[in-house]
């Protein structure tokens, strides 16, 4: 068994000093330093952070790897390099792409998610898969590719519903409600609004049906207006998740608080990263479409914007920071609230007894020293 010691322990409501937490495969739990065994293999945080695994609930890539590329080696490799991030698992995110090439991409998947939970593999565990889209408004596809948009079929997803864990679409297309009716009675997968045209009474008639959560909020969708709130207005006051790119660039630090506030346990920080993630500015494709990165900005040649760069550990200390929050409630974002969001928080994103112990060291600046994966250590700086 080991023991972390000397660390500020990140929990779901709080943090705590002058404890030791124990763990093997799984979380043991926390107890008094003084009460660590001789028997533990002792770890010393040296007084930085120590926080459950994060988890990217939408990442389309990284390191030059695109989910959509249908490429195992490349989500090898994305899985492996968002380690240094502190993410332990995540959900590589498709795009609008040709539907035989997405379930090519589902198919791999399954393999790749049941290969991830071995000890050997060196990478964050793969949870399974996002799928945004194909089912979006054309009229808010950003940079999604308009000629493999299709109209919202159920019977189509069905058959990957081991294997999806969230769907995002645009719920006001034709056939979209009984779409969500049938993916919400036949399957678990949890249902995501976005790359949408939805006013607020379509937004939060979908809610009802079944839609749970709310794609990179603000980006894609019908804006807040006092006459109609659109889906931003429904994200903002119904009981739904709400993915926030945190990068400063998609949404404004001064929305950080006001999502805070409206949100509280419901917020999840997501990357939506690109395979230019990790890499230096340049020409880059996403969902077979060019891409051109300077900075923190990811833009396709008309100005469209297109994913970002952004790693999660990077994203917890913008939403820290700008949202004047604790840590504690800025890690709970990125890890348990999105655990949640997707269905996997039964054994992620939290170091509660029990769960796999998914663990991050991590100092004051959210910079990542080591990285545990159901009690490997994977990552270390």
């Amino acid at each position: 068994m080991k023991a972390i010691i000397n660390g500020r322990i990140i929990l779901p409501e709080g943090e705590v000093s002058g404890k030791a937490l124990l763990f093997d495969e799984k979380i043991v739990g926390i107890v008094p330093e003084n009460e660590v065994c001789d028997c533990c293999k002792k770890i010393d945080a040296k007084g930085a952070y120590v926080t459950p695994g994060l988890v990217d609930v939408h990442i389309h890539g990284y390191l030059g790897a695109d989910t959509s590329d249908a490429d195992m080696d490349g989500v090898r490799l994305m899985a492996k390099g968002i380690l240094e991030n502190g993410v332990t698992s995540f959900l590589p995110t498709t795009m609008t792409v040709d539907w035989d090439i997405l379930e090519t991409v589902f198919q791999q998947l399954r393999e790749l998610k049941e290969e991830s939970l071995k000890d050997e593999f060196v990478g964050a565990e793969i949870l399974g898969c996002h799928a945004e889209g194909p089912f979006i408004n054309p009229a808010n596809k950003g940079a999604q590719a308009e000629s493999a948009i299709l109209a919202p079929d159920a019977d189509k997803v069905l058959p990957y519903k081991d294997i999806i864990n969230v769907i995002t679409y645009a719920p006001e297309m034709e056939g979209g409600m009984e779409f969500t009716k049938k993916l919400k009675q036949f399957s678990d997968i949890n249902l995501s609004i976005g790359h949408t045209k939805a006013n607020f009474d379509c937004a939060c008639k979908a809610i009802g049906l079944g839609i749970n959560r709310v794609t990179h909020t603000f980006n894609a969708q019908t804006p807040l207006h006092h006459r109609d709130p659109g889906v931003v207005g429904a994200a903002l006051t119904q009981d739904v998740y709400t993915e926030l790119i945190a990068d400063m660039f998609h949404v404004n630090r001064g929305i950080f608080t006001l999502m805070n506030n409206a949100k509280g346990n419901k917020m999840v920080l997501i990357t939506d990263c690109t395979r230019a993630g990790g890499l230096a500015d340049g020409e880059y494709t996403l969902g077979g479409q060019p891409i051109f990165v300077k900075g923190i900005e990811c833009r396709l040649a008309d100005g469209t914007i297109a994913g970002s760069v952004l790693k999660l550990n990077n994203a917890v200390k913008n939403y820290r920071d700008n949202a004047s929050i604790p840590m504690w409630k800025a890690v709970r974002a990125a890890s348990l609230n999105a655990a949640e969001s997707a269905g996997v928080a039964d054994r992620k994103g939290s170091l509660e007894c029990g769960k796999d112990a998914d663990v991050v060291i991590m100092d004051e600046n959210c910079q990542v020293l080591k990285t545990f994966v159901r009690g490997v250590c994977k990552f270390e700086k």
